[in-house]
């Protein structure tokens, strides 16, 4: 099953939620987190988490992601903990990275280099 959110331009946030084979929610973002599109991908987030299911959380292909973005996960990391679910973050590029541990995100949600990784764990 695959929902994709958004569209593909460039200045845009493309999300897509799909299941894994063991029932885990996959939601891959691509492009810009920030106070445009935050809204949605904490909407996507907390639809995975609300059907009790584990979430992997691939930022491979996001280049920037401000406040609100952060704002989101932390959101998404407290329904997985009051769902008893996780939530994991996989390939997170450089830049948002640095703003991850800049702000403690990554104290709170395991990150993995790969989804592969993030979902083996």
């Amino acid at each position: 099953m695959a929902d994709t959110e958004g569209t593909a331009m460039p200045e845009r946030l493309l999300i897509t939620r799909t299941t894994t084979d063991d029932g885990a929610c996959l939601v891959t973002v691509a492009g810009e987190v920030d106070l445009d599109g935050s809204a949605r991908f904490r909407d996507v987030l907390l639809s995975c988490l609300g059907t009790g299911r584990n979430a992997v959380v691939d930022l491979g292909g996001v280049a920037f992601m401000d406040s609100s973005g952060i704002n989101a996960l932390i959101i998404a990391h407290q329904a997985a903990e009051a769902g008893g679910v996780w939530l994991r973050l996989a390939a997170p590029q450089q830049a948002v990275r640095r703003v991850l541990q800049l702000v403690g995100v990554d104290a709170l949600i395991p990150s993995y280099p790969t989804v592969e990784a993030a979902l083996a764990a």
